[in-house]
């Protein structure tokens, strides 16, 4: 249910929650504070939440009134027992969430080639309980470049349509259509379309709403606000497009709509909760909800920073306390620390959690059923993959920070791993409190701080640089037209997917079904270079090895979306029915594309592009704009970046609904033809490239007139951008591809493609690495350079002979750390290395399941060759493993500098030959 979003007892008087009673709190002598390692909390840029204020209690189900004042669509849903859309509404000046039902009576619908009559003899359809009625309309087929006539087949609910396991309509026709006599379709030419959309998203389609941007009600009717300053600014973008052609300035102006309009202040909670186990090495399984919740904390945006703690019979002896700096709450009963956690879920109109989906609100709702609870005072909706608020929004950030676009281009790769503590730390500055006692032993405060810090990390990194993160959501939920809750658990090719429904449904075109895409265009003409690829990719200039001063290193503004934009690239347009525009062929394939009719793709990716080079980018600059639209503007053409760097790739991904190889191929030739015809015109030019990769080419110490002359040809010849994207003091290339080390002229070291950046490197070899690099980067001339290589060769030998000499302070220095991706029973048929160790841990007596984090070491004592490292003895481990390691890591890079593992470490050439 909850992946339908149905709310069908929101509305109901007797499903109206409980109100949970306040919980019990006992004033005692304060208790000095805990002796546990902490890191102080960094200050929050746009200071601390406010002070508290006393709210009105929340009228549940939160229906919108007549009329509402300008208010954020931040959400769709469909209610199923009233058979309606909801949209979800924020009225930021009073903080709340509203309701509001749809009022035009639009139903689910599904679209088929079959003749209006031939459905209508479908006993199994008209007599189907869903079934509503059968309307004929005209759609435009991109793939037949023709109007066609569909049958719109509409039904009273979307699970009718499609969503049960068996009987729905989408089933139906196919399985009947033999049955079915007279009709001159083929059973394998009988098309759906369009049955597998979301309904609340079919919804927003076809009213033309707009997720994230502002509505009020008048009347009961939902209707779009106006924003001033924001149409000040689209008259300034209008000027700015009005050399571009009006389908492009259509396009432009349409995205310009959906970024230039405010953002508002999210009232917001995050929560944490902790459970007792008597297992301390093990999380308790969310779907059992066996073990009792102890603790749950509140950090909020009206200033709410409490703890609600069980008082638990095993601390029976321990006096309950107060501190200045939170506040404790002290429940009585479980069930009563619960419904003050309920009771807050109800209070605000966003919640935030980390994991939250796979296992604090879960978890709340399985522990809360075995309690006696009641499933009507339960806020929470429960579905295989998400956990919902019944009446708000939960953001689960963990999924969010985990998408690997946001990662890379949102926030720039500055957090590696995506734990709670990782991701704190390297964006706020703020770790976890780390704990020296077992989880169960400690006090009410300690317990208290404890959880209280996790929630106000998770808070917090919605808040730092002036809520980033949450206007972050908003901006991708107004490109991708979702709610804000799908934006911030789905995937980049989901956001493009979203957008490019839209439009289809906006111009009257058929969305097509992804095998037809794949039958009509499917076909590749080049033959992959790389194991497992579909078509040839990017091209990689081989590197010139060794060290090089002053290199810039030039690169195309989004490349691949410029590609796509020139070219004219969709699965529309390539391989076109038009033999007139056969003459236009993509270069390194049998692909030619459309002259005649501009692809969606291209107009869509295209305006986005320069949207963000022509307006976004710079305003993000201009610090003569007030800090806050500055703010604004940069997180607007982060969130452009993300979607850009993705949409080539989507249409080469199988998953993607309008996956198209020919489109991803034809891109990435494109690209290697630019590449290779600049590469060339440097040749001539005399400018030296030392190296290149998709979109970059390194040029050895040119001039100033040299680089202007290259941007000026390709914008000439290629009609795209290329521009000195860094200048390296120095860059270290080494004869393999894609591994290189930059040192930037403030000392910054950028290291691509090699071993020892990565982290399942163990400790004791990553150390290593990173005083290289540290001493790398404090060369600034080729004479400093003899010295700095002594001093590499000296950590490299340190780190030999310790190893030789078994010189290390702890065995989990040398330990490798992996995730056991699944329950140890399910490997049967190959068990890498961090799974054997996993089985010696479960002889040994430790529980473990899927999540767990395996730490092991490489040792010569047994036939796995390898042992958890909490059960490994320093003579066990195998420090010939370790020293091969080490040279492989370091052999990338040694090589660049004239150096040689083996020289360094004293082994002679003719050991060599004996070794």
């Amino acid at each position: 249910m909850a992946q339908n979003r149905t709310l069908d007892s929101f509305f109901t008087k007797e499903n109206k929650p409980v109100t949970p009673q306040p919980a019990k709190a006992v004033q005692t002598e304060k208790e000095p504070e805990p002796k546990i390692a902490q890191t102080e909390p960094i200050e929050e840029k746009i200071g601390q939440p406010p002070v508290k204020k006393e709210r009105k209690p929340r009228v549940l189900p939160p229906t919108a009134p007549l009329d509402l004042p300008s208010s954020y669509f931040v959400s769709a849903a469909y209610n199923g027992r009233q058979r309606k859309a909801i949209i979800k509404l924020y009225e930021p000046e009073s903080g709340e969430l509203y309701f509001w039902q749809d009022n035009t009576g639009h139903k689910p619908y599904c679209l088929t080639n079959l003749p209006k009559e031939k459905v209508l003899q479908f006993e199994r359809i008209v007599k189907h309980q869903g079934f509503d009625s059968c309307i004929v309309e005209q759609k435009f087929d991109p793939l037949s470049n023709q109007d066609i006539q569909v049958t719109k087949i509409v039904a009273k609910d979307p699970l009718a349509i499609g969503g049960r396991p068996n009987g729905t309509i989408r089933d139906i026709i196919p399985e009947d259509h033999p049955q079915v006599c007279g009709c001159q379709i083929q059973d394998s030419d009988t098309k759906i379309w369009e049955s597998k959309i979301k309904y609340y998203q079919s919804y927003i389609y076809d009213q033309k709403l707009l997720p994230g941007m502002i509505y009020q009600i008048k009347n009961g009717n939902l209707e779009e606000t106006s924003v001033h300053e924001a149409e000040q600014a689209l008259r300034k973008i209008h000027e700015i497009f009005s050399d571009e052609t009006s389908d492009e300035q259509e396009f432009a102006e349409m995205w310009a709509k959906l970024l230039e309009y405010p953002a508002p202040k999210f009232r917001r909670a995050a929560i944490d909760i902790e459970v007792y186990s008597p297992l301390s090495n093990r999380v308790p399984d969310a779907r059992e909800g066996a073990c009792p919740v102890i603790a749950c904390s509140i950090y909020s945006s009206d200033g709410d920073k409490r703890v609600l703690v069980l008082k638990r019979q095993d601390r029976s002896n321990e006096k309950t306390q107060t501190t200045t700096d939170i506040a404790i709450e002290y429940c009585e009963t479980e069930e009563d620390l619960l419904r003050q956690v309920f009771k807050v879920l109800n209070d605000f109109p966003f919640i935030l959690t980390f994991n939250g989906d796979d296992f604090d609100l879960r978890y709340l709702v399985h522990r809360a059923v075995n309690l006696g609870i009641s499933k009507t005072e339960i806020p929470i909706e429960v579905g295989k993959r998400v956990c919902l608020i019944k009446y708000g929004i939960h953001i689960d950030l963990y999924k969010f920070f985990f998408n690997r676009s946001i990662q890379g281009y949102a926030f720039s790769n500055r957090y590696k791993d995506v734990s709670l503590g990782d991701v704190g730390a390297a964006l706020l500055g703020m770790e976890k409190i780390h704990l020296d006692k077992a989880f169960g032993d400690l006090t009410y405060n300690e317990l208290a701080h404890y959880c209280l810090r996790d929630s106000e990390i998770t808070y917090k990194l919605t808040s730092f640089e002036d809520d980033s993160a949450m206007k972050l959501i908003l901006v991708l939920a107004r490109i991708s037209s979702m709610p804000m809750e799908d934006v911030s658990r789905q995937g980049v090719s989901r956001w493009i997917r979203n957008f490019m429904h839209r439009e289809h449904r906006k111009r009257g075109l058929l969305i097509p079904n992804a095998e037809d895409i794949l039958t009509k265009k499917g076909k590749t003409s080049t033959t992959a270079t790389i194991k497992g690829k579909k078509y040839k990719g990017a091209i990689v200039v081989e590197p010139t090895p060794g060290v090089h001063f002053n290199v810039a290193v030039m690169d195309f503004p989004s490349l691949y979306p410029s590609i796509i934009k020139v070219w004219n690239l969709g699965y529309q347009s390539i391989d076109c029915i038009h033999p007139e525009c056969k003459k236009r062929m993509i270069p390194d394939t049998q692909h030619w594309v459309c002259t005649k009719k501009r692809a969606l793709e291209s107009l869509l990716i295209g305006s986005l592009r320069d949207l963000r080079v022509r307006w976004y980018k710079s305003r993000a600059k201009d610090k003569t704009l007030p800090p806050e639209l500055r703010s604004w503007y940069n997180t607007v053409q982060g969130a452009l970046k993300v979607i850009l760097n993705a949409s080539y790739g989507v249409f080469g991904a199988d998953s993607f609904d309008l996956y198209c190889p020919p489109v991803a191929e034809a891109t990435a030739a494109i690209g290697r033809y630019s590449i290779t015809q600049i590469l060339e015109h440097a040749e001539i030019s005399g400018v030296k490239v030392l190296y290149g990769d998709t979109d970059s080419l390194f040029l050895k110490n040119p001039s100033k007139e040299q680089i202007e002359e290259v941007a000026n040809w390709t914008e000439q010849n290629l009609n795209m951008n290329i521009d000195v994207d860094k200048v390296y003091r120095y860059a270290v290339f080494s004869a393999r591809k894609k591994n290189y080390l930059g040192v930037l002229e403030n000392g910054t070291v950028d290291v691509k493609g090699l071993t020892g950046k990565k982290k399942h490197i163990p400790v004791f070899i990553k150390d290593a690495f990173n005083q290289m690099k540290d001493r790398l980067a404090k060369v600034k001339t080729p004479a400093e350079f003899e010295n700095a290589k002594k001093d590499i060769a000296g950590i490299v030998k340190d780190r030999y002979t310790r190893l030789k000499r078994r010189e290390w302070s702890d065995n989990t220095e040398l330990a490798f750390h992996v995730v056991l991706g699944d329950d140890l029973s399910r490997y049967t048929k190959t068990t890498p290395q961090h799974v054997k160790a996993a089985f010696i841990l479960q002889k040994s007596g430790k529980e473990l399941r899927a999540g767990d984090l395996i730490s092991f070491v490489k040792v010569n004592s047994n036939k796995e060759r390898v042992k958890p490292v909490e059960l490994t003895y320093k003579n066990e481990i195998d420090t010939d493993k370790y020293i091969a390691y080490l040279q492989s890591t370091f052999d990338q890079v040694l090589d660049a500098l004239g150096l040689n593992f083996d020289e360094i470490i004293g082994l002679t050439k003719l050991a060599q030959f004996f070794a």
